[in-house]
């Protein structure tokens, strides 16, 4: 089989565009054989953003051959191959239309994407940029965005493509050819061709790979795992003292790393943490970045755990941080620990695969989005023959992936147990065993609140608790506490039911009850019943549309979407100010609740006798996700009568929408305002002991904020109570790595009209500091409206420099795209909102100045805060100082830590708000910050004091 590898570089992408270069090349058995490359004279000027883009330049083309040459030297190159392209249909585009221009016929050959291929293929792939996908295969792509090195790169992307096609297991090949119709499509014909291929040339072979159900898996049975060690030997290996211990790990390390530093803050953190632990306390600990927190609470945590025989869980924030904790420190310290030891990750159920449920899709072959579902579902294939965990976060999905695995996620309701045939393959539950059988489990905040509203049936049972990113701890508890229904939920749950007479778990049910021939009289009556049920369905469809449509005008009619940080409607409903038309809606939301009580009597009635015969039917897997459909339209029914009624004093109740999506985009929520109670009586009165660590966790060297949010009392001899809290010094000096740059003479903003003024010397300002440092910059913003207004501004002044403005938002929403678009650039400046502020780690030199432009306030409005502040005032307290600011300084430490991530990092941070200074509360967020150099000067002294900080000379 051979493969023209095409890719053209043009003055656009739009129908009248023209191309500026060609590059192709021929592969043949795995070979490239041939290569043609040329330019183009387009008879038009080239761009300047494309010549920026490729490096063509207008006189680089202007003695370059016609289209019509360069098309007559191609055509016979493409006879008898099949084209392969990256992102194929730009160049299949240009390609037809540069043919049929010259008088040449169309291409009618097979055409196949190399995208396609890499998702089906690696599915871990994070990134389908080919630069990217170059430098994961350790391929030089040296000129990028020049069509004979893209067409070159891309031809060897292909062959490593077939490569791997070829190396699958034939099972998998043969499941991946049922998946697109053999012929159905060119992607479909090439599996057939490679699994014809395959069937010739090779056997299933049962001994290389492990087959169940007819998918390559690569599991066994969970349960039958050995015991990692003896219990007695145990106790002995770990010394008889945790200093012993201790030191006998810090021989290991320094055996294992030729450079091993010891640093006193990590020491003193395990001291800490292991003696909380022994003696039954809490603990709250502050440790900086660098301090090497991880190891600080991993090590005592698995010593005591192993010694005592007692389960300690670790708790973070982040996903991210769960997977660092897999991937980097527990198999560090796997290599170094004396003992073998047993660390389980556990996640919320919806982050593994359900084997049945995926196994029943692909069957029924019941994809929603034509192209897109079969693409998802082959990568599963593949990643099924080569995961140990069956979590999401190994898949990188594309545009529609995300709604593919939701139809596929594990989840209580539509569980069969061990019912299941997949059960002892299932994913969930070998990580619930994994858990059951760990000396330490790591999760995170939104599982343990989970598990906590599931009366702790989720979790092995714990009386020890680590909770890393702490500072979090409180805003996750009212999430996770509180009641959300999001317009969209509902509505798909309706759909679920029944989207129209073939479509939908009701009438698949209804066909299979047909088509059973053993007891017709039974499966006509429950026909009959499911019949009644479709005009119910659709009537709450239609009443929760108007619901919703009503509540979205009146959110989007009373708030301004440019005050919230992520650019949403936001509004605040409060019992004794609710607008005129509400009864009107309480009749409606009435009409839903009546409505969704009759269907669910006649389901719940309907399922119960269904239930008796389901294995004489075949429906046992269609009634057990009908089961799951039903829980969650009770639990959607309520939480719209809880927020419309909003009879519960102790919440607060708001709704939310974005500006695009309109009704569908509603959502409703009510949250406690106060959850200390409850984490009280949850976690700090029935735990042993709870270590709570973070980078940010006092406020002017004080505790106490952090404290109050989780209800906890620090006593007088700290020693001697519950709780403890210490501040562990930062291994970073400060004084020399970090300069805060205050522009005092600087303008402020003044409401609206203050804004242009406070922008236009923004953009200057920060332009002239870019040009010093060579981009290299982060910007932190507190709104979107600011973060366009600063980035329109700052890229058409900084082209012409050769300096790239990213922002968020504006050129991607993913932060880990744009943070490695950002490091990957020499010279760029990236702008940032809420996410930016922490878990961004931009070590080294692509980063060397941060701008702070506001201090990170959460907007006073926000239904929550005005909620909280209410409250305080209620105790004769001022909300402001209470928790305004110092919610505000903890944003604002971690802001600033984004800057110095290693000991050989410097750099400048420059707050442009001077309320840093010129205000009472300011001192607060310059006291709280870890000791650097601070200096505050005209705007027109800060070029020259930058320069001379960093030891640059301008240009």
């Amino acid at each position: 089989m051979k493969f023209a590898v095409l890719d053209f570089e043009t003055t656009g992408s739009g129908h009248a565009d023209e191309i500026i270069q060609v590059g192709l090349v021929i592969i043949d058995q795995f070979q490239i054989v041939d290569r043609y490359t040329s330019l183009v004279n387009p008879g038009t000027g080239i761009p300047s953003s494309i010549t920026t883009l490729t490096g063509i330049t207008d006189d680089m083309v202007k003695d370059a051959p016609s289209l019509d040459q360069v098309m007559s030297d191609m055509f016979p190159l493409l006879f008898d191959c099949v084209l392969v392209g990256h992102h194929v249909p730009f160049d299949l585009s240009f390609l037809q239309r540069g043919l049929t221009k010259t008088g040449y016929p169309p291409f009618s050959g097979r055409v196949l994407d190399t995208m396609d291929m890499l998702r089906i293929l690696f599915p871990s792939i994070s990134s389908l940029q080919l630069s990217m996908v170059a430098g994961l295969f350790g391929l030089d792509h040296e000129r990028p965005h020049q069509a004979d090195s893209d067409a070159e790169v891309t031809a060897l992307i292909w062959i490593i493509c077939m490569e791997r096609l070829l190396r699958l297991p034939l099972l998998t090949v043969q499941r991946l050819n049922h998946i697109f119709e053999s012929g159905a499509t060119d992607l479909g014909w090439f599996i057939d061709e490679i699994r014809m291929f395959k069937e010739s040339e090779t056997s299933v072979d049962v001994d290389a790979h492990r087959y169940f159900r007819q998918f390559t898996l690569n599991v066994n049975d969970w349960g039958e795992e050995d015991d990692i060690r003896d219990g007695d030997d145990a106790g002995h290996l770990l010394g008889s003292t945790f200093t012993e211990f201790h030191q006998g790990l810090k021989e290991a390390l320094k055996q294992k790393f030729e450079v091993f530093e010891e640093r006193e803050s990590q020491e003193q953190m395990i001291r800490e943490v292991e003696q909380s632990l022994r003696t039954d306390q809490h603990l709250m600990i502050e440790a900086g970045t660098g301090t090497g927190k991880s190891l600080g609470y991993l090590i005592p945590s698995l010593y005591y755990g192993i010694k005592h025989d007692k389960k300690v869980i670790v708790s973070t924030h982040t996903i991210n941080l769960q997977e660092q904790l897999r991937e980097r420190d527990i198999p560090l310290l796997k290599e170094i620990f004396p003992v073998n030891f047993k660390a389980a990750v556990l996640k919320g159920r919806s982050h593994y695969l359900c084997l049945r449920k995926f196994e029943n899709k692909l069957t029924t072959r019941d994809y929603e989005h034509g192209k897109e579902d079969p693409i998802t579902a082959a990568q599963m294939v593949v990643w099924l023959s080569e995961t140990e965990h069956g979590d999401e976060e190994e898949l990188h999905f594309g545009n529609k992936g995300a709604q593919f695995w939701y139809t596929v996620a594990s989840d209580t309701d539509s569980c069969l147990n061990r019912m299941c045939p997949w059960f002892k393959k299932c994913f969930y539950h070998r990580a619930r065993n994994d858990a059951n059988t760990a000396d330490v489990v790591i999760t995170n905040h939104s599982l343990l609140f989970t598990d906590m509203k599931a009366e702790n049936r989720l979790l092995p049972a714990y009386k020890h608790l680590v909770i890393d990113e702490a500072h979090h701890f409180e805003e996750v508890a009212s999430k996770h506490l509180g009641i959300e229904l999001h317009s969209a939920a509902f509505y798909n749950t309706m759909q679920w039911l029944y989207k129209d007479n073939r479509s939908g778990q009701l009438p698949m049910l209804r066909f299979r009850l047909q088509k059973n021939d053993d007891h017709p009289e039974r499966a006509a009556a429950w026909c009959e019943s499911i019949d009644t049920l479709f005009p119910k369905i659709v009537n709450i469809k239609e009443d929760w549309e108007r619901l919703s449509e009503s509540l979205y005008e009146l959110v989007s009619s009373k708030s301004d979407p440019s005050q919230s940080e992520n650019s949403q409607y936001v509004l605040r409903m409060k019992p004794e100010t609710l607008p005129s038309n509400w009864n009107e809606l309480l009749i409606m939301e009435d009409n839903i609740y009546l409505g969704a009580n009759d269907l669910l009597r006649t389901l719940d009635k309907l399922l119960s006798e269904i239930k008796d015969m389901q294995d004489v039917f075949e429906v046992q897997g269609l009634v057990t996700d009908l089961n799951g459909t039903i829980k969650e339209l009770y639990n959607h029914r309520d939480a719209l009568h809880f927020f419309m009624k909003m009879a519960d004093e102790g919440y607060v109740y708001w709704m939310e929408a974005g500006t695009y999506s309109k009704a569908r985009s509603l959502q409703l929520l009510s949250v406690p305002t106060d959850v200390s109670p409850l984490l009280q009586q949850h976690f700090f009165e029935t735990k042993d002991s709870i270590i709570l660590t973070s980078a940010t966790l006092s406020v002017n060297k004080s505790f106490q904020y952090s404290a109050d949010q989780l209800g906890l009392h620090i006593p007088q001899d700290e020693e001697a109570g519950k709780v403890k809290t210490v501040q562990l010094p930062s291994p970073f000096n400060y004084r020399e790595q970090a300069l805060v740059v205050i522009p005092r003479d600087f303008p402020t903003i003044k409401g609206a009209s203050g804004d242009p003024v406070f922008i236009n010397a923004l953009i200057q300002s920060l332009c002239d500091v870019a040009l010093v440092t060579k981009g290299r910059m982060l910007i932190l913003c507190t709104s979107n409206r600011m973060l366009k207004q600063i980035y329109a501004g700052m890229k058409d002044f900084l082209k012409p420099h050769g300096i790239t403005v990213l922002g968020q938002g504006v050129d991607s929403g993913n932060r880990s795209k744009l943070t490695r678009m950002f490091q990957d650039n020499k010279m760029c400046v990236l702008l940032g909102t809420s996410s930016f502020w922490e878990g961004v780690d931009i070590p080294g030199d692509a980063l060397s100045c941060l701008a702070i432009i506001r201090l990170p306030f959460q907007p006073p409005n926000h239904p929550l805060v005005e909620a909280k502040c209410e409250n305080i005032k209620k105790r004769n307290e001022n909300p402001f100082m209470k928790f305004s600011v110092p919610q505000a300084v903890i944003r604002f430490k971690q802001g600033f830590g984004r800057l110095v991530r290693r000991a050989s990092d410097k750099g400048i941070v420059i707050i442009y708000d001077t309320r840093v200074i010129d205000t009472y509360y300011g001192k607060h967020f310059l006291y709280s910050l870890p000791g650097p150099k601070i200096e505050h000067m005209t705007t027109e002294q800060m070029l020259p004091r930058i320069q001379d900080w960093m030891g640059e000379v301008l240009p």
